[in-house]
């Protein structure tokens, strides 16, 4: 970044503020933010913008809003850096929205840009116009705006860059003109913002005595200590003060070894079995974790009364809404440092031991068991595991644990087609390490175009389509609320290989368990996007 500043310095000081224009300025700002990889499908109201495209700049098409924003969710996340998104008017913010939705539930900075016809036309009502284009995706973005003058849309995109990155993350918004483009503009220099918050010290020292009087400590971690890449001081805690531990109900990321003694087990996202599994603990420690998120209405307690909870997390939103207890709010990492050199070591007996499930052997019917199984046992060591299967997510806690930290992503907001389009962008973003994502049927026909911009990036990653025929979670869910018919939740008749093919990819379907294996190595092994359908029992 300093490099750049000094370009920018350089540019304003000879006097080339007079010929530059607001593409000069926004190009050069986003060099110096490092964010030369853009994601879009543009439109008439944006192709001012890539006149006289930049070399060094690269541009990832998604064939639909929605993918563009998911590909660039992914690779945000992947990278730790925001992701710059480009789309065509409201009609490209509409399509993009569940997107924006899952992103800002996934706490991902994404600088959101939008094209808006020309402003001497606006009073007229225009085809493509966006009206109250800043208001239109509220209240998934941190911010947004269209501002009031062309000079004004670097500052803004400078703006929407801090917030986006200042933790808790999230998606921002900038609605720009299509003539704004060409007007005059100044270089805007980068300023050095702070992102990190030192947790306040006296509440730190109350957490850490509560720790060591403790008899039985459990830790519910979350997706925050993998973003803030705080995993391994959270292992370190755990096993210097041997606390057992959860991880949070349906959580986007992995933030602890699932493979390690201590590791307790995932919570389910309901409050009676939330109080049931934590009941025996008598202090509890949520570590950047929605750890009171439900799904289903249960009722009961939310904690039992002899457990006392304690909270670190980088959201004032979770540390207002907790049942009770004592809330700290602090960057993950510093907290855990400093919690590390306030906590005695105890002496406490080790409680914790792990059963392996038992193997499972080929068949002719392939179970989601089997087929998680054999995942895990062909993966590539420091592969990536995207998944969006919310059927078959029990049995992948089961057979395919997450051992290494960066190595798992899925949605945070439940709604369906982030997994397909965020494995196209963690893939973009990891080159060097193979891409796994995990699909349900149902979920992929989300965005499936996003098989597309694989192919076209030749990009190494391995689809894994589990093919049941059905939304299996949604009747899964139903039978147990006493719907005993449900309709609109059978998908017969899609081939998707064919599909595969036709967007680029390399496809196959399996439906015999002795033909899994081979079909999954040769996939794992491929240059390129290969999708492995498994019809599932």
């Amino acid at each position: 970044m300093n490099e750049q500043m000094d370009i920018i310095r350089t540019a304003t000081a000879h006097g080339a503020s007079t010929s530059v224009t607001v593409r000069d300025s926004v190009i050069q700002l986003l060099r110096a933010f490092d964010m030369t990889t853009v994601f879009g499908n543009p439109g008439s109201t944006e192709l001012p913008l890539y006149k006289n495209w930049p070399a060094d700049f690269r541009y990832i098409l998604g064939l639909q809003e929605s993918v563009v924003v998911a590909m660039a969710d992914g690779y945000a996340q992947a990278t730790h850096k925001a992701a710059f998104v480009n789309l065509h008017s409201a009609a490209g913010v509409g399509h993009a929205l569940g997107s924006i939705y899952t992103a800002y539930r996934n706490r991902t900075p994404l600088v959101i840009t939008a094209g808006q016809q020309t402003r001497s036309m606006l009073p007229t009502d225009p085809f493509l116009f966006a009206e109250s284009a800043a208001e239109f995706p509220k209240p998934y973005v941190k911010w947004s705006i269209e501002p009031a003058r062309s000079q004004d849309v670097p500052a803004a995109i400078a703006r929407a860059y801090y917030t986006a990155m200042q933790p808790p993350c999230g998606p921002t918004f900038v609605s720009i003109p299509a003539d704004d483009w060409d007007q005059p503009g100044e270089y805007v220099s980068p300023r050095l913002l702070s992102f990190s918050i030192r947790p306040d010290p006296k509440l730190l020292a109350s957490i850490a005595k509560a720790l060591d009087d403790s008899r039985n400590p459990a830790f519910v971690v979350g997706p925050a200590i993998d973003r803030c890449r705080a995993w391994d001081l959270v292992v370190h805690l755990a096993e210097r003060i041997n606390a057992s531990v959860w991880a949070s109900p349906k959580s986007s990321r992995c933030s602890f070894p699932e493979d390690h003694p201590q590791f307790a087990g995932f919570l389910a996202a309901e409050r009676s079995v939330i109080a049931a599994d934590l009941s025996k603990h008598d202090v509890v420690l949520v570590l950047g974790a929605p750890a009171f998120s439900y799904h289903v209405e249960t009722g009961g307690p939310f904690l039992a009364p002899e457990t006392s909870l304690y909270q670190i997390v980088d959201d004032p939103e979770l540390a207002a809404w907790a049942p009770g207890g004592t809330a700290l709010v602090g960057s993950l990492d510093l907290s855990i440092a400093d919690l590390l050199n306030l906590v005695q070591t105890p002496d406490r007996r080790s409680r914790h031991s792990r059963v392996a499930p038992p193997r499972i052997q080929a068949s002719t019917a392939i179970s989601v068991d089997y087929l998680m199984q054999t995942v895990a046992e062909t993966r590539p060591a420091n592969s990536i595991i995207v998944e969006e299967a919310p059927s078959s997510r029990s049995a992948m806690q089961r057979h395919l644990p997450i051992c290494q930290s960066e190595s798992f992503y899925a949605t945070a907001s439940g709604g369906l087609g982030f997994g397909l389009p965020a494995a196209v962008g963690v893939a973009l973003a990891q080159r060097d390490r193979r891409t796994i994502a995990l699909i349900g049927d149902g979920s992929s026909m989300y965005a499936i175009q996003a098989l597309w911009t694989a192919a076209q990036c030749k990009l190494p990653m391995t689809i894994v389509l589990v093919r049941n025929g059905t939304y299996a979670a949604l009747r899964g869910l139903g039978k147990r609320l006493g719907t005993q018919s449900l309709v609109g939740v059978d998908l017969p008749d899609i081939d998707f290989v064919a599909l595969a093919l036709g967007l680029g990819c390399e496809g196959i379907r399996v439906e015999n368990g002795t033909d899994l294996r081979s079909a999954l190595e040769r996939a794992m092994q491929s240059a390129s996007p290969s999708l492995v359908e498994v019809v599932v029992s």
